[in-house]
C-alpha cells in the first residue's frame, strides 16, 4: 500500500522541537502526571505511562526528572489539575485540524484556540466535526533507505494491521492501539529503531496543499503547537 510523503513533515517538526526543548519537555512533564494519577506509577502495569516515559527519554531528560514527576503525581502532593480537551476545527483548503490539550483553565485554552484559527486563516468547529476523519491507531515510521520487506515481515508477524510505504520511501507501520508496544518491541528486537513510534490519530485521507497555502497551513499549524496548552495537533493536510 501506497501512502503520501511525510518525511518533510516529520523534519520539520523535529527540527521546531529541537529549537523549543523546554516546552517539549513541560508537556511530556503534564503527560506523565495524568498518566500516573490514572493509572498509577507501576510502568509495567500502565500503558500510557510508559508511552510517556519513552517519549521522555527520546526528548533527552534526565531519568530522575522523569522519577520525580511520576512520584509527584502518584503521592498525591499539590499541585494543578490537569483537564484533558479536544477540539477541532478547519484550516486552509477545508484542511481537518485536532487540538489534544491539558489545561488547568479550560476558558483560557478556547480562547486561545479560537484566536489562532481566526487569525490565521482557520475556523474552529463543534465537537465530531472532523474526527470521524480519523483513525486511533499507532504509528512507527522508518527513514527512506529501509528495507520495506524486513519491516513487513517482522511488523505482520508481531500484529501490525498494515505496512504503508510512503512516495519518499518512508516506511509507516500501523497497529491496533493496543498491539502498538508489542510491534514496536518486535521490530527493535530485530534492529528496526523506528524515527517516529506513537499512539496517534492519523488521517484517513489528505488533502494537497501547495504554494501559499501550504505556507499558510503551516503556520496556522505552528501557531497551535506553539500554544501552551497544546500536547498534540492532527491534521490531513499533505504539504
Amino acid at each position: 500500500m501506497a501512502g503520501h510523503s511525510k518525511w518533510a513533515n516529520i523534519q520539520h517538526r523535529k527540527g521546531r522541537q529541537d529549537e523549543k526543548r523546554g516546552k517539549i519537555w513541560t508537556r511530556i512533564i503534564r503527560e506523565i502526571t495524568v498518566a500516573a494519577r490514572s493509572g498509577g506509577g507501576d510502568l509495567s502495569a500502565n500503558p500510557r505511562l510508559r508511552l510517556a516515559v519513552d517519549k521522555a527519554k527520546a526528548a533527552n531528560m534526565p531519568a530522575d526528572r522523569i522519577k520525580y514527576n511520576i512520584d509527584k503525581a502518584t503521592g498525591n502532593a499539590e499541585g494543578l489539575t490537569y483537564e484533558e480537551i479536544r477540539y477541532e476545527g478547519y484550516g486552509i483548503g477545508g484542511a481537518a485540524i485536532m487540538i489534544d490539550t491539558m489545561t488547568d483553565n479550560r476558558v483560557r485554552t478556547v480562547a486561545e484556540v479560537r484566536h489562532a484559527f481566526s487569525k490565521h486563516g482557520g475556523n474552529m468547529g463543534t465537537e465530531g466535526s472532523v474526527v470521524f476523519q480519523f483513525k486511533h491507531c499507532g504509528q512507527l515510521i522508518f527513514a527512506p533507505g529501509t528495507s520495506e520487506d524486513k519491516v513487513m515481515e517482522v511488523a505482520l508477524e508481531a500484529g501490525a494491521e498494515d505496512v504503508v510505504t510512503d512516495d519518499d520511501g518512508a516506511v509507516e507501520v500501523l497497529t491496533a492501539p493496543a498491539d502498538f508496544e508489542a510491534v514496536k518491541n518486535a521490530l527493535e528486537a530485530a534492529g528496526l529503531t523506528p524515527e517516529v513510534a506513537t499512539v496517534t490519530m492519523r488521517a484517513e485521507n489528505t488533502i494537497e496543499l501547495a504554494g501559499d497555502d501550504a505556507a499558510k497551513m503551516q503556520k496556522l499549524l505552528d501557531v497551535l503547537e506553539d500554544l501552551d496548552d497544546t500536547q498534540e495537533v492532527y491534521h490531513n493536510a499533505a504539504l
